[in-house]
């Protein structure tokens, strides 16, 4: 059964729904047009790296949260849309390991 893709924004209309705010209240403490968020809101845009720093600093979480969202979303969306071909792909059981050194 395939999973429920919950888009990054129904977490944020659902913040912003239990403080009592607005789109556009938050869209100005946070510096930015008031279309970004909308949009966000309504699953038409996604979570840019520029956002997801605002939203940390704004609510206190830092934006790996939101970061890692928007990243779970569109992962499994494009799980979704691609499924079958991923299946066929055969897995790799060579003696190599991948590094997960992602440093510079």
């Amino acid at each position: 059964m395939a999973r429920l893709l919950i888009h990054p924004g129904e977490h944020l209309a659902d913040e912003l729904k239990a403080l009592g705010m607005s789109a556009n209240q938050l869209a100005k403490e946070l510096g930015v047009p008031t279309n970004r968020i909308t949009e966000i809101i309504r699953g038409k845009r996604g979570i840019s790296g520029d956002t997801a720093l605002r939203l940390g600093r704004w609510f206190g979480t830092g934006p790996d949260i939101w970061m890692n969202l928007q990243k779970n979303y569109e992962l499994r969306l494009v799980a979704q849309e691609i499924g079958e071909a991923l299946e066929k792909i055969p897995q790799h059981r060579g003696k190599t390991e991948m590094s997960n050194d992602l440093r510079l």
